[in-house]
């Protein structure tokens, strides 16, 4: 009996947009309606069409999970960090997706109190996320959020930490993060709005009563702006932050009176950016003011948070891009980007010292990590490589010694870092600007051309791509693949310019950034146009749409996971998550310059009739983020123009959103499934 299944044809019916004079016909514009049949239908036909055409690779997509699987740490525990006079460690156990959250009063040979157990709460759930743990000042109480859908619309609950009692309080449709007053009483939460789940009101809740008794304390009116709220590391103050990709705004009140009213710190104004930490009787501000466009660090009086009142720390360098601080009683310690790489600066608050950490790598990744006690002279971070498993470590900033608490384990025999080298290379842009590459082999690849490069990138929202350690990639990169992350302008990897050079119009850039590192890997005879693949997901999808339009022959084969490619209608509906508050990284359709631009890259505005690369396009169902119908549409249109025999697949998860899997078990499944497309097309079957 033949069992083929034919290739799915979505029907057409055509859809008319017009904006701007300017007419769109939207073929696929019905698959929007996440409750349809015909769409579940189309949907699961995708996925059954590509579970036939890879039966070939399901044992060895099995055994590639199975490899990722054991080289970790299955039984591994978090580095225990103390808060408050209690030591909390988060810890998997062997063959358990879920992690375990634990704490021990003062000492770590105290008992072991149990908070959370995943894998419990988890049971009969396709998806299952517990976030936002925020313990009472008195340590009797845990506020928490749960997702089971994958959403990203968190049920609020708190649990009685003395008798292990879960409150009947349940508050719906929230970011999952809260915070306490220090009474012990009051905890202040945020709501999103139901259809576009923006962030956008504040909420005090006193322990004990029902939703419905909630005081609504802020509503943020300005639909290109979200709010969260949080306490200061010093305790003394809750914060309300009112964020949009441009501008800032923030409200404090005493956290002592929950039920006073907040005062805003300084008041909005569009295209300043700031952050605020608070210490002792002052305010230091992280800011871009006065044109500070790779930030400075600036103090003020608690009673005098307006801008005029504010007095410079760190001015603003133009080669430095000043990303963070942590504040100590007796240290502050800044985070700082110099040259695409991550360096940590500590200062003694009396100037008697003043040092950076050394760090010797050519290309590496660096960053404070979970530093929530405040009177210590202990600063704990991380460190890592393309070949260097990450260690976290406990730098004494007084001794200037220091101790690694944890070194990740590879549970590999095989597994030996000197057998991989890693360097940063540079690309020459059309516009004659270098474009950095970190790129991580092992030193037995011959660069010949002949070997498989993954080329990987994102480049948006100014979020850098820091080459890490990946246990994972190692199944690459032990048959033979190069990987390379492309550090394209949209990202900050050389400071605040390099994003805003990739952004608004000038997002094409970023595009073309990627195509010209491509062309730079063959042309260096890493390797060739029959070895070359690419990869991104989310925003690093719409990259991967716009190469596969404009640069096809340069790859074999391309990864979109959850890509975001139908710029052009999504950035006209504001009804839909996120819209709003990108229009200052996309810029708003609305407005005809940016509706041009936006068109003219768009990839599902793009598709062409031409040869393809192979493609694989991941979707989640429940997706917030990149709502499923952006690559259901855009591989329904590739099927009808496409004049090419290669590859073309659609896989949507029907059981969670953006970040696809929960477990961590069934996360590497969905690793497996994107190396086995890889390796496939490689030839490469064990």
């Amino acid at each position: 009996m033949n069992t083929t299944i034919e290739v799915p044809i979505a029907e057409q019916i055509p859809k008319q947009l017009e904006i701007h004079n300017d007419i769109r016909i939207d073929n696929y514009f019905w698959l929007n309606k996440r409750e349809d049949q015909n769409v579940l239908d189309y949907l699961n036909a995708e996925n059954e069409f590509y579970e036939q055409e890879t039966a070939h690779t399901k044992d060895f997509e099995v055994n590639l999970f199975e490899e990722m699987k054991s080289r970790i740490k299955e039984d591994d525990s978090s580095v225990p960090y103390k808060y408050n006079g209690y030591w909390y460690v988060v810890r998997y156990e062997k063959g358990k997706d879920y992690p375990v959250y634990t704490r021990k009063k003062e000492t770590l040979e105290a008992t072991e109190e149990l908070l959370f157990d995943c894998n419990q709460m988890a049971e009969g759930y396709g998806y299952f996320r517990l976030v936002g743990l925020s313990i009472s000042p008195d340590n009797t109480m845990v506020a928490f959020g749960l997702d089971t859908v994958g959403r990203r619309q968190y049920k609020l609950q708190i649990k009685n930490l003395i008798t292990g009692e879960v409150f009947s309080d349940v508050i719906e449709n929230t970011t999952g993060s809260s915070t306490w007053a220090n009474d012990n009483l009051t905890l202040f939460y945020t709501k999103k709005d139901k259809q576009t789940l923006r962030s956008d009101k504040i909420y005090k809740h006193k322990i004990g009563d029902s939703e419905e008794k909630d005081t609504l304390i802020f509503t943020e009116a300005d639909d290109t702006f979200g709010v969260a709220v949080y306490k200061s590391k010093s305790r003394k103050y809750i914060i309300i932050a009112c964020y949009s990709t441009l501008t800032n705004e923030f409200h404090i009140l005493n956290a002592d009176t929950p039920d006073g009213n907040f005062k805003v710190f300084q008041s909005r104004i569009r295209g300043l950016e700031y952050s605020i930490s608070h210490f002792e009787d002052q305010f230091y501000i992280l800011t871009n003011q006065d044109n500070a466009v790779n930030f400075k660090l600036m103090k003020t009086q608690e009673a005098k948070t307006d801008l005029e009142n504010w007095v410079e720390v760190i001015a603003h360098r133009d080669t430095v891009l000043l990303e963070d601080i942590e504040i100590f009683k007796s240290y502050l310690v800044i985070s700082e980007r110099s040259n695409g790489l991550n360096q940590i600066r500590i200062k003694r608050w009396d100037n008697q010292d003043d040092y950076y950490l050394p760090f010797d790598n050519e290309t590496y990744t660096a960053n404070t990590g979970a530093n929530v006690d405040f009177d210590t002279e202990i600063l704990r971070y991380s460190y890592n490589s393309l070949t260097n498993p990450s260690s976290v470590i406990d730098f004494n900033m007084s001794t200037k010694t220091k101790e690694i608490k944890k070194e990740q384990e590879v549970l590999d025999l095989k597994f030996d870092k000197n057998n991989y080298t890693s360097e940063r290379i540079w690309a020459i842009a059309q516009d004659g600007t270098k474009i950095p590459m970190s790129l991580v082999r092992r030193k037995d690849t011959k660069l010949d051309g002949t070997a498989p490069v993954l080329q990987y990138a994102y480049g948006s929202y100014g979020s850098t791509v820091d080459p890490y350690f990946s246990t994972i990639r190692l199944s690459l990169l032990d048959r033979g693949f190069i990987y390379v992350i492309a550090h394209v302008r949209g990202s900050e990897y050389l400071g605040r310019h390099w994003y805003e050079n990739g952004k608004l119009l000038k997002k094409k850039n970023t595009f073309t950034d990627f195509i010209d590192c491509s062309k730079y890997l063959i042309e260096q005879n890493y390797t060739s146009t029959e070895h070359l693949y690419a990869m991104g997901g989310s925003a690093g999808g719409l990259l991967m749409g716009v190469i596969v339009n404009e640069a096809p022959e340069l790859y074999n084969g391309v990864i979109a996971a959850v890509p975001f490619v139908d710029v052009v209608t999504t950035m006209l509906d504001d009804s839909i998550p996120l819209t709003t508050g990108e229009y200052d990284e996309w810029g708003n359709p609305n407005n005809s310059d940016y509706y041009n631009y936006i068109k003219s890259y768009s990839p599902y505005d793009n598709i062409k009739k031409q040869a393809y690369p192979n493609l694989l396009i991941t979707a989640g169902l429940h997706d917030s983020q990149v709502q499923y119908w952006e690559p259901a549409k855009w591989i329904a249109k590739l099927r009808t123009y496409k004049q090419d025999t290669n590859k073309l697949y659609l896989v949507t998860n029907m059981k969670a959103g953006h970040g696809g899997a929960s477990g961590r078990f069934e996360a590497l499944k969905e690793d497996a499934q994107e190396f086995a497309f890889l390796l496939d097309l490689e030839g490469i079957t064990s």
